[in-house]
């Protein structure tokens, strides 16, 4: 409790909360993308402090996101899909401060809710994890990319590719074994792979905003919230058993790797719209489709971290990326944090408690000014949030090469989102895959084959063979039911994608000829099992007709509100880090955010050139704050810049 209470731990868990706010409330980012943005400023950090930030961040997403939700009827984050289908009715009834009191009430019962359960779940847990050797652990890191893989998107095929292209991109760098580089091109950049910063934020970042773009969407038309405040606080204490029970649901689900925030909110929504005598009201504005899944979204983050804490497999992406953020602050989540880290582990329950706490009354206190900046247009903000984004991802190795790989990155998350690939599945993958490589080695040398015979090892073999059953099943009824909008009339620009995926496993085989077995194990067994899902995706593209969940292309919703720009897009990032090269990224992004207000948003040359100079100002008050040094471009060659810069 000392350390919960501590002035610095205080500090910086309202300094994540405060970003964990502004993540959720700006729509097209999330947990993910926040994490991966303060994820560079975490090094050199004392590791409690970090830790503050990064809990209070991803504790409180899943509250602010509910103002885009209910105000304009747009999923602040993707755990907010289903606030929407009762929420923003409500609001266009006048019933908005309602709507948002039972959100909030709920969110914040849910988020205590959630670290009650992962307290009694250390003790419960702790006889079972200390009994676990090195091959329950693989086994579940298994089930972890399985259950990942085989329940994130509509698509079982495609989740399981998704995830085996995480884990090959995971296997670029050197290897653990013999310390030999493989699948880098001979790149010194690619020597520790791609940071975890740049694949968070080209995955999850880059893609929605790019998207939010191409749609040109006013965010908000009113900034009214109507009256009502009490009456959404009695509508969560009237409903207690509905908030109670989806609570609950919230934290099962969260603990199961690979469907956290994704499907927690549907099937809270889903039960309460079955269990529920009269249902005629859902979807036309009942505050019960509010509290179900805003009661689940925050208890969830209690659920997830009881995997991530515990067992050191995340349980969402955004736990994905906060797994990441502990092991760079020297945390090891694992079964060390039940036997010998028990006080930081309980530090970090009721951190989760308190900043949930501090979220809801932040939220009740901006309501009515965040009301009136939502109506702000996306086009406004997107340059900005691209030009933070490049930055944060600059941070991760401070080379060149960050830049390079965010844009590649970036444009594989585009294609994934546009094509319906199971993104969260390749950020898992990527994430397991250190823990994957040696999990096989350290089961082969302290049990070789034997360790299938540990009666632990074989209660998973079967839960894992059950729940692909069950997900095969569930996706097949997806398959059937699928709908005809998902359909394109074109199949070639899929076909080119599938082709291009196909790359990555083949080039993974490639490059193990000739090298040692030790080095190679790994990424062969990676590329194997991504080939066979892949392969079958790229067959029934090729022949199958019909509605199916595989022939999915967004293009199609886009092309309504005029949104086939994507590609427009992409050549404008591509277009500001060939200027990097020429006159420096400092001077490059500022030219890109005032062509981008000039020309996306509309915006007057006088306040177009404005933006860009805030802008500059503030890379330069960072640079000065952090010692950073900007890429430079042919430009500092021959002409040096001012020190406030470089």
């Amino acid at each position: 409790m000392t350390e919960l209470f501590a002035p610095s731990h205080l500090l910086y868990l309202l300094y994540g909360v405060v970003v964990g706010l502004t993540v959720g409330i700006l729509p097209g980012l999330g947990g993910i993308a926040g994490l991966s943005l303060v994820l560079p400023f975490v090094f050199g950090m004392e590791p409690m402090d970090a830790l503050a930030m990064m809990v209070g961040l991803t504790s409180v997403t899943s509250t602010s996101d509910t103002f885009p939700s209910v105000l304009m009827g747009v999923p602040g984050t993707a755990a907010a899909q289903a606030t929407v289908v009762d929420g923003f009715p409500l609001a266009k009834q006048g019933q908005a401060a309602r709507a948002l009191s039972a959100a909030f009430t709920a969110s914040l019962f849910g988020g205590v809710f959630g670290a009650v359960v992962l307290t009694g779940a250390v003790f419960a847990a702790k006889p079972i994890i200390l009994s676990i050797g090195f091959g329950e652990q693989l086994m579940l890191v298994v089930l972890a990319l399985t259950m990942v893989g085989m329940l994130t998107g509509e698509s079982a095929l495609k989740g399981l590719t998704a995830c085996g292209i995480g884990l090959l991109i995971g296997a670029i760098g050197t290897a653990h074994v013999t310390g030999r580089m493989r699948m880098a091109f001979d790149s010194l950049y690619l020597t520790d792979g791609v940071p975890l910063v740049v694949v968070g934020l080209g995955i999850f970042a880059v893609p929605e905003i790019v998207d939010l773009l191409c749609r040109r969407t006013t965010i908000s038309q009113t900034g009214g919230l109507g009256a009502g405040w009490m009456e959404g606080v009695r509508d969560a204490i009237r409903h207690w058993w509905i908030v109670l029970r989806c609570s609950g649901i919230g934290c099962l689900v969260g603990a199961l790797p690979g469907l956290g925030g994704s499907v927690v909110d549907w099937i809270a929504y889903g039960h309460v719209a079955q269990t529920s005598r009269d249902r005629e009201n859902f979807g036309k504005g009942d505050i019960r489709g509010v509290l179900a899944p805003e009661s689940a979204n925050n208890a969830k983050e209690g659920g997830a971290l009881i995997p991530t804490l515990l067992f050191g497999i995340p349980g969402s992406g955004s736990m994905a990326v906060l797994l990441g953020g502990l092991i760079l602050v020297g945390i090891e989540p694992g079964p060390n944090m039940v036997d010998e880290h028990l006080g930081l582990t309980f530090t970090v329950i009721w951190s989760i408690a308190l900043a949930n706490v501090f979220g809801t009354i932040f939220c009740i206190a901006l309501a009515k000014p965040i009301a009136l900046l939502t109506t702000i247009r996306y086009t406004l903000i997107a340059p900005f949030m691209l030009g933070i984004i490049f930055f944060a991802a600059f941070q991760a190795s401070r080379d060149w090469g960050d830049l390079v790989a965010l844009l590649a990155v970036g444009t594989l998350g585009v294609y994934m989102k546009r094509f319906g690939w199971s993104r969260p599945a390749l950020l898992i993958g990527y994430v397991l895959s250190d823990k994957v490589e040696d999990a096989v080695y350290q089961t082969v040398q302290a049990y070789g084959f034997s360790f299938l015979e540990r009666p632990i090892v074989i209660g998973l073999v079967l839960f894992v063979a059950f729940s692909i059953v069950m997900a095969l099943r569930s996706k097949r009824r997806a398959s059937i039911e699928g709908k005809p909008e998902h359909v394109p009339t074109r199949r070639t620009p899929q076909m080119i994608f599938w082709a291009i995926l196909l790359l990555l496993p083949a080039w993974a085989l490639i490059d193990a000829i000739g090298r040692p077995f030790s080095m190679t194990i790994y990424p062969i067994t990676a590329a194997v099992a991504t080939l066979v899902p892949l392969l079958l995706v790229g067959g029934r593209l090729a022949v199958q007709r019909g509605p199916h969940v595989l022939f999915y292309d967004s293009t199609h919703e886009a092309d309504a509100a005029g949104g086939s720009r994507a590609e427009l897009y992409l050549l404008w990032l591509i277009a500001l880090l060939a200027l990097s090269a020429l006159i420096g990224f400092v001077f490059a992004v500022a030219a890109f955010i005032f062509v981008t207000l000039r020309w996306s948003a509309r915006t007057s040359v006088a306040w177009s050139a404005v933006g860009a100079a805030v802008f500059v100002a503030l890379l330069a008050a960072l640079g000065k704050a952090l010692v950073l040094e900007y890429p430079q471009g042919l430009l500092q060659v021959y002409m040096p810049m001012p020190g406030l810069f470089f």
